[in-house]
């Protein structure tokens, strides 16, 4: 852990690389999971209620209501942009792993060149979410006869629903564990050999089995870390969320006030409308880059943790740190 901690300061402070911070804050901004992720879920937390949200959002279900071929067209869209997430994201997994050997993020050439593995990654990914959906989907169908009949005095629905939802966090539990695995584990069995997935994967199974002890140790510590992590960065950012939200708040105020004292009112109209779209993207957009620089030292560091600790048992990624990386910091 202190070698990863040693690597991640190298890398990222030694020296201050401006484009390779933003490079990589890119890239962990769509890995999901982690310290980003959890502020982000946060930070849309702390939105104020009093913005309108809900009632716009009812308004958009009775107009797709009457319009059932634009509700269609969304649904197309929404599993159209979750696949192309899933896929970035499983392409920048490899292109993290890629910038940490070699201390410097080329994405353009990295990603060119590991498509074919992170295609493998991806097909794992996407069945892995779609099989973790539809059994989770088919638990809440059988559980909700039951859920409906727990009111009554029998204790046998109420205890069988109990059994399904321990049984379906179970399953979520060890979904979120194997895609965690897969991430800090697997990928650099897959970057190094040039792997298939389920290949990668047999080779970590044979090196757990002899090794059990020390695997358990790493999950044990991953967890920590990454909790120790998350609440860093919600440290660090509780301060510059309140600023943004802040700032976006008493801009929204004075431009109100201004038009009021020209003796114009804010009312709604297609301009209207255009400039506070172009507002929230902008909001977004700054949202979005705080979210992904302050969460990506952390991604990092628990990638790199992964990565030394395969390196110390897989000759293959072992070869490749040395090769790849500076010998100054691969001691």
């Amino acid at each position: 852990m202190v070698a990863a901690f040693n690597d991640t300061y190298h890398l990222l402070l030694d020296p201050i690389d401006t484009r390779l911070w933003m490079k990589l804050s890119v890239l962990c901004l769509f890995l999901g999971g982690g310290a980003t992720s959890a502020a982000f879920h946060w930070a849309l937390s702390a939105l104020p209620g009093e913005l309108g949200g809900a009632d716009v959002m009812a308004h958009l279900r009775v107009f797709l209501a009457r319009h059932p071929t634009l509700l269609l067209l969304a649904t197309a869209l929404a599993i159209a942009l979750g696949i192309t997430l899933v896929y970035l994201r499983a392409l920048f997994r490899f292109a993290l792993v890629d910038s940490i050997l070699r201390r410097e993020a080329h994405l353009h050439g990295a990603i060119r060149e590991l498509r074919p593995v992170a295609g493998s990654y991806f097909r794992w990914l996407l069945g892995a979410l779609v099989v973790m959906g539809l059994t989770l989907a088919a638990g809440a169908l059988v559980a909700l006869p039951s859920l409906r009949a727990a009111s009554g005095q029998s204790l046998t629905p109420s205890i069988f629903v109990a059994a399904i939802l321990l049984a379906e966090a179970l399953i979520g539990f060890l979904a979120a564990l194997g895609i965690t695995l897969t991430d800090d584990l697997v990928v650099p069995i897959i970057y190094a050999e040039r792997l298939t997935v389920l290949p990668a994967w047999r080779r970590l199974l044979e090196k757990l089995r002899g090794e059990a002890g020390a695997f358990t140790l790493y999950i044990l510590l991953r967890f920590v870390v990454s909790v120790g992590v998350g609440i860093a960065v919600l440290f660090f950012l509780f301060p510059a969320l309140v600023a943004l939200f802040s700032g976006a708040i008493i801009v929204a105020v004075v431009v109100v006030m201004a038009l009021h004292l020209v003796g114009l009112a804010w009312v709604w109209n297609p301009v209207t409308v255009v400039l506070a779209g172009a507002a929230v993207l902008l909001f977004m957009a700054l949202l979005l880059t705080l979210m992904g620089v302050a969460g990506m030292p952390g991604q990092v560091f628990l990638q790199t943790f992964g990565l030394r600790f395969m390196a110390a048992r897989v000759p293959a990624v072992a070869q490749l740190w040395q090769a790849l990386t500076p010998q100054d910091q691969s001691e």
